[in-house]
């Protein structure tokens, strides 16, 4: 019959994961596979011994191995038959029992199996560069990974992977020669801008139905596949390209000061990843109307401009020097650059106030610094020539101004801009008319 000559089969290929026990004779006479209480023998080792039941699920030796040769189609075949004894068999036992328990652990040996019978480990090259790609070669053996190409797991313990060391693409190795993106690492470094539109939209009928990275037929009605619009790029890509990621969008940030993440495709998440932490932000030129709305911005500004005026202080003294004060912004090294430019990554901490505490805290460790613990520092402040009175000021203090030409300090109340004459201005003046006037009588 054909359900013996199937149990013949499993025995004598040793691929049947359960020994079923003996049939009975239905009501008709035929034959009857034995319900869950004529299996007892199945699960014998669940009583016992986490090792018994090792050995009664068959793990502690290889059911599948063959003494000569290699594994053949008929060998697959038998496998996938095993599984699906497995799986009718989990639906037949009862829920979070121990008899279904060791079931699941022996389905899952049997897919890893087969997962293996499918794509064999071979010996592949540590390093491999593709399309800009610098793909090297995973020793993790996490399962948790997902292909970039395929979009199916990784099985770390069996299967070959890489990863790009510049944009983080993972692949199997067998994926690699169906990639046709380029590495979002040499857009970063050939074109270190962002797309400020948001959402520029040029229509699914302009891109031929087709999706805008590997070019397979989308269509809003899900079929042959379903479009998934970018929020970045305003194109649609199949379900292989984009995963329904979510990412802070540059433009709605710089024009709305919104932070809602949205959905984007694989490419621009890497690419947004890359580019999170560059300066390539000129608020100033791009929407300079920001800053009146954002008050956390212009405090940010003021604390950025202060610290452009203490640099000249530290790269002339010793202690600082030693003390290496300036490396506590080495994560944002455009701060001791200007005062204009921002990173993505800038705004988002500003609007969730963690730049706020950080900057203001280095800006109080660096004013202490000059004002009171280096009396090297402490002798290049300056004394209002107008007043001539009170403390030693110092260019980055708030009640402080400062002449534009000569770069004096006076106490704000003292000097307005440019409509008080500076007498710093006016003796430099003086002194050079003096030197022209020694040139002619020589």
């Amino acid at each position: 019959m054909e359900y013996d000559e199937r149990l013949a089969l499993f025995r004598q290929t040793r691929l049947n994961p359960f020994d079923r026990g003996e049939e009975e004779d239905g009501p008709q006479g035929g034959k009857t596979p034995p319900q869950h209480e004529s299996r007892p023998e199945l699960f014998s080792g669940s009583r016992t011994h986490s090792s018994d039941r090792t050995m009664d699920l068959g793990l502690a030796e290889d059911h599948f191995s063959r003494p000569v040769g290699s594994f053949v189609a008929s060998d697959i075949e038998q496998l996938k038959m095993a599984i699906e004894e497995c799986k009718k068999l989990i639906l037949e036992l009862p829920e979070h029992s121990e008899r279904q328990k060791d079931t699941v652990v022996k389905l899952i040996h049997l897919r890893l199996k087969l997962q293996e019978l499918k794509d064999p480990e071979e010996d592949e090259p540590n390093l491999r560069i593709l399309l800009e790609h610098r793909f090297s070669k995973e020793k993790s053996k996490s399962v948790k990974q997902t292909c970039d190409k395929c979009s199916t797991i990784i099985w770390g313990l069996i299967q070959t992977w890489y990863t790009c060391t510049g944009c983080y693409y993972r692949c199997h190795s067998k994926c690699m020669n169906l990639i046709t993106k380029p590495c979002v690492r040499s857009k970063v470094s050939h074109q270190s801008e962002y797309e400020l539109s948001i959402c520029p939209e040029i229509g699914l009928d302009r891109q031929d139905y087709r999706c805008a990275e590997c070019r397979t037929p989308i269509s809003l009605r899900g079929v042959p596949s379903e479009a998934r619009q970018c929020d970045y790029t305003g194109q649609y890509y199949c379900s292989t390209c984009h995963w329904n990621d979510t990412a802070i969008i540059p433009a709605r940030v710089i024009h709305n000061w919104e932070f809602e993440p949205r959905k984007v495709c694989r490419s621009s998440l890497r690419y947004l990843a890359l580019m999170m932490s560059r300066p390539v932000l000129k608020l100033k030129e791009i929407n300079p109307l920001l800053f009146n709305f954002v008050e956390e911005l212009v405090e940010i500004r003021k604390l950025r401009q202060d610290i452009l005026l203490m640099k000249p202080y530290f790269i002339t003294c010793k202690e600082a020097m030693e003390a290496r004060l300036l490396l506590q912004l080495q994560d944002r090294q455009h701060f001791v650059e200007n005062d204009d430019m921002y990173s993505l990554q800038d705004l988002i901490d500003i609007s969730s106030g963690r730049l706020s505490c950080s900057l203001t805290e280095i800006h109080t460790t660096f004013a202490k610094h000059i004002k009171l613990d280096c009396e090297r520092c402490q002798a290049k402040g300056f004394v209002c020539e107008l007043c001539k009175e009170g403390d030693i000021l110092f260019p980055f203090d708030s009640h402080t101004s400062v002449c534009h030409d000569c770069s004096a300090v006076f106490h704000r109340d003292c000097y307005y801009d440019n409509s008080t004459t500076c007498p710093r201005c006016a003796r430099m003046t003086e002194r050079k008319q003096d030197e022209v006037s020694d040139v002619k009588d020589a």
